[in-house]
């Protein structure tokens, strides 16, 4: 016998509790940025591609404590700031998918420092 789905207050309270939400710079442009943020999860077990929107790729997993599935989004902007950069909004939530977003938001800083270091070299 199965045993009973959570109820809409658990998910919310874990959506809460495993929400991560934060920006990133990127110095490649928006094909790039798109085509290695979707690698990069793919990488990792989840179901990652291009939304119908421009600018826009999706993260989907299965079952992560009490979320019945759990779903990320990252926005794509380019030419942002004085240095015209790409910036990446990234939200999602789910305690493994979390982890994987503050992953990929670290390698995107990490990427980011070794283009100045290179750019002063």
């Amino acid at each position: 016998m199965n045993a009973d789905p959570p109820n809409r207050a658990d998910i919310e309270a874990e959506m809460a509790r495993t929400a991560f939400q934060r920006k990133a710079v990127s110095y490649l442009d928006l094909e790039q940025t798109a085509e290695r943020a979707i690698a990069f999860f793919s990488a990792r077990g989840y179901r990652a591609g291009r939304t119908g929107r421009p600018n826009q790729v999706f993260v989907r997993g299965r079952r992560e404590g009490a979320l019945p599935a759990v779903h990320a989004e990252l926005l794509i902007q380019t030419n942002v700031g004085t240095g015209n950069v790409t910036m990446v909004t990234i939200s999602g939530a789910g305690e493994k998918l979390s982890a994987a977003l503050a992953e990929y938001a670290d390698q995107l800083r990490a990427d980011g420092r070794a283009h100045r270091q290179q750019r002063q070299d």
